[in-house]
């Protein structure tokens, strides 16, 4: 399992919902692989599509423990919004400040199959937006303010 490149139009496309009774894959297994490499990868979270596979899954770390969501939604963002800075496996070394939802309400089913609903703050729902963002073919880039792009760009090239 490798990521793809940034220029990989798997980014840009929406992913396919996983079908559990036609499954394309092992679910489980899978889902093992995304955490695995999540962590191997130093990153927060990792989309399906991040890796060439066009499904709508993904890990993130999360507390207290880790997760991968399959089919997931957001049932209800928060009207209340936060910069915080964000970088990304796609886009190693790039921090940029990023406009989203202080908290989330989601639902999603985890490997198993089972639906969970659950509630996330902070960097949980951060990553589950910027997670979100990939399955919908929405580069996290695209949420940056021309400002906050620009400097994101100039602080790479100080430190490169």
């Amino acid at each position: 399992m490798n990521l793809v490149k940034a220029s990989d139009p798997i980014l840009t496309r929406v992913c396919e919902n996983f079908d559990f009774n036609n499954a394309p894959f092992d679910p489980i297994e899978f889902a093992k692989e995304l955490v695995k490499h999540m962590y191997d990868w130093n990153g927060l979270g990792v989309s399906a599509n991040q890796v060439g596979i066009p499904y709508r899954v993904f890990s993130m770390r999360g507390s207290p423990e880790n997760f991968v969501c399959y089919n997931p939604r957001i049932v209800m963002p928060s009207e209340e919004k936060i910069y915080l800075e964000e970088s990304c496996l796609t886009y190693p070394g790039l921090l940029c400040k990023i406009k989203r939802s202080r908290y989330v309400k989601v639902r999603f089913q985890l490997p198993n199959g089972e639906t969970k609903t659950e509630t996330f703050s902070g960097i949980t729902a951060r990553v589950f937006q910027h997670q979100m963002d990939y399955l919908n073919g929405i580069l996290y880039l695209s949420h940056a303010t021309k400002y906050h792009k620009e400097l994101a760009f100039k602080k790479v090239k100080r430190v490169a």
